[in-house]
């Protein structure tokens, strides 16, 4: 290798370094969305219909179902699920599981709400359906049910999956559905940080240490979506759940977040409507999204189709179709230990066998 190649290739590690340690990523599609929960009033819209990635929002559908099996007393709170070898590979963040080794359900609810943790959503999934792809239909199934209709999900976790999509507006209804059916449940999303055999985690949601009003939800990250966030902040007995969706950096995505809240809180007083643009705002649709039931071929512009059947010399491109979703839902894992479910509301300060939870207040 010659020492001028040498020289560039140094550069760019480097290059790409100072990337990752500022939290600098190319920006994805941005769609934004900022709703008042109980009118449902638009105080703020950008392409919030537009199919985006969900990354780590996922979870928020994991957490969905979850509560749900504990207010249903399928499970408790003190179940035991146990980390399978798929669910242990899940890539970072994750709280390191190892195959075999414990988790439970309070756990593993407070590893999906600080760290965002891929190894405990996969185990939450496989102890309640059997197996992550079943777990992913009980989240379609689900979906479907909240009217987020735009909405299909592969994994328990949102690591990247090209046919496990969203919107923002879909993402609006979940946060919803979350505060309005399990209200109980909801505080565990304030959690600033949580104890694991010896390691404390704590909360990717940083609205919650600088935004007054803020108690949750969630933030996302991969390549193909940029920084996510969903955030809900009450003021005045007034709530709103903001989306956002492409940030090129968890800062400029918070900074956002944190202006179009102010804006919709600025609304909800009487003062006029300020329209405010990301900094990361490309302002195109991503036409290689799919939307659920469509296939690839039809999300590609005519101009391109033909353009691409130009090239093939006279052979017939090949279409790879949406995959249908998977198929019904499998029973429970046998691998739960059962406890007397728990029908009181939760305290404000949990605890279990090797849990420290603290809660914002």
């Amino acid at each position: 290798m010659s020492r001028r190649l040498c020289r560039f290739v140094g550069i760019v590690v480097v290059a790409v370094a100072v990337g990752w340690v500022a939290g600098e990523a190319v920006a994805a599609p941005y769609s934004a969305l900022v709703m008042e929960v109980e009118s449902d009033r638009v105080l703020y819209e950008r392409n919030a219909d537009e199919i985006r990635h969900p990354a780590s929002l996922t979870k928020m559908m994991t957490l969905y179902l979850v509560f749900e099996a504990l207010v249903q007393g399928r499970i408790s709170l003190y179940d035991t699920f146990y980390a399978s070898s798929y669910a242990a590979s899940r890539s970072p963040s994750r709280i390191g599981l190892r195959p075999g080794d414990p988790l439970t359900v309070e756990e593993g609810i407070l590893a999906l709400v600080t760290c965002s943790a891929n190894d405990a959503a996969a185990t939450l999934g496989e102890g309640l359906a059997g197996s992550e792809p079943a777990f992913a239909a009980m989240m379609t199934r689900k979906a479907r049910e909240l009217g987020m209709s735009q909405t299909v999900f592969r994994n328990a976790s949102g690591l990247p999956d090209p046919e496990q999509v969203t919107t923002a507006r879909d993402m609006y209804r979940l946060g919803k559905a979350l505060l309005k059916h399990f209200p109980q449940y909801y505080p565990y999303f304030s959690t600033s940080r949580f104890q694991y055999r010896g390691r404390s985690f704590h909360n990717h949601n940083h609205l919650l240490e600088n935004y007054y009003g803020a108690d949750g939800i969630k933030t996302g990250f991969v390549n193909a979506s940029g920084f996510n966030l969903v955030a809900s902040a009450r003021r005045n007995g007034i709530r709103l759940v903001g989306v956002v969706f492409g940030g090129n950096s968890s800062f400029r995505r918070d900074a956002h977040m944190r202006d179009i809240l102010d804006d919709g809180f600025a609304q909800i007083e009487g003062r006029e409507s300020s329209v405010r643009f990301a900094g990361f705002d490309q302002g195109y649709v991503p036409r290689l999204l799919i939307r659920p039931g469509e296939s690839r071929v039809s999300a590609v512009p005519k101009k391109a189709r033909r353009a691409a059947a130009g090239k093939t010399n006279g052979h017939r491109a090949r279409v790879v179709a949406a995959r249908p979703s998977p198929g019904t839902q499998k029973g429970m894992s046998t691998h739960a230990k059962r406890k007397p479910v728990e029908a009181k509301s939760l305290p404000a300060r949990l605890r279990s066998s090797r849990t420290s939870v603290k809660f914002r207040r």
